[in-house]
């Protein structure tokens, strides 16, 4: 296939730029500025609504990963603003700019996340339940819709609803490593907030499965079949560390040191399934939390 990618410098869209060219398609960058990579490159501006039409013709397929990184920093007005428009002004850009070709691609997979169920906490969430009321919620929901001129096309759209993506190289993960290591991880707020993740390999080869899979259009929950709590990641990352985990941050302190992102992504809880990526035979390679963190932290 050949295969158009947004976001293909970030920490999933490298990955998925490696998977898919070693299954021998066709990558295709979608980048702000000419790079110094192998693939051809495709130039656009969301913040400016321009984008090379012509140069999206006779393609396979494309995967739309770019947005703002969310935890970055506190959650400003400014942030929220850039963290929205960096989604949903890019999202409608590319999904109307194919849905003007003569020839557009079979299939979108139009990024979005788990945030978009809110807080829930035990409630067992699959891609039928509604939308949450909080900050994140709002985005992802706007976020999907405005791949809505892609579909009205006739072009399969799929929106991976991903979580925590572990990974040694970037992410949360990466975050958390440091103080681990230095033996001050320790668990956030009460612990018993549901944490639904993805092994990176797993995250990759889920969002080719979903590109071959004709069945699958509409959001897709990406994300292990097996949650756990805070309390359970911190204590399973400390035994893979072999480090202790003695050092809890209550409540109020995640909300005085990062504010409303500590609310929405540190103490949130989701407890996702991944329903329809199960019912497709998607096959994980690593369910396990154990077994995910030491394959990529080589332990």
């Amino acid at each position: 296939m050949k295969i158009l990618v947004s976001g293909s410098t970030g920490l999933i869209g490298s990955a998925l730029v490696e998977c898919v060219r070693g299954k021998a398609h066709e990558v295709i960058r979608l980048a702000r500025s000419q790079g110094h990579t192998a693939e051809r490159e495709v130039l656009w501006n969301p913040s400016t609504g321009t984008i090379e039409p012509g140069e999206l013709e006779g393609l396979d397929a494309v995967v739309h990963l770019a947005g703002e990184n969310i935890a970055a920093g506190r959650w400003t007005r400014s942030r929220k603003r850039a963290i929205r428009d960096s989604r949903i002004l890019s999202t409608r850009l590319l999904s109307e700019a194919l849905a003007k070709l003569e020839r557009p691609p079979k299939v979108l997979v139009s990024t979005s996340a788990i945030g978009y169920y809110g807080n829930r906490g035990d409630e067992l969430l699959n891609e039928d339940t509604a939308p949450g009321p909080d900050f994140l919620a709002d985005v992802c929901k706007a976020w999907e819709e405005a791949a809505a001129p892609a579909a009205a096309k006739g072009i399969r759209v799929v929106h991976p609803r991903f979580g925590v993506v572990l990974s040694a190289a970037g992410g949360a993960l990466k975050k958390m490593l440091a103080p681990f290591q230095m033996g001050v991880g320790g668990i956030l707020g009460n612990g018993r907030q549901y944490m639904s993740w993805i092994e990176i390999g797993d995250a990759v080869e889920a969002v080719h499965h979903l590109l071959v899979t004709e069945s699958l259009r509409g959001p897709v929950n990406v994300v292990s079949p097996r949650p756990v709590t805070n309390r359970t990641f911190t204590k399973t990352l400390g035994a893979v560390l072999r480090r202790p985990t003695v050092f809890p941050m209550p409540s109020p302190m995640v909300r005085l040191v990062f504010g409303e992102m500590g609310e929405g992504l540190l103490l949130a809880s989701q407890r996702v399934e991944p329903r329809k990526l199960i019912a497709s035979a998607y096959a994980f390679r690593y369910p396990d939390l154990e077994g995910a963190l030491r394959h990529r932290l080589g332990k």
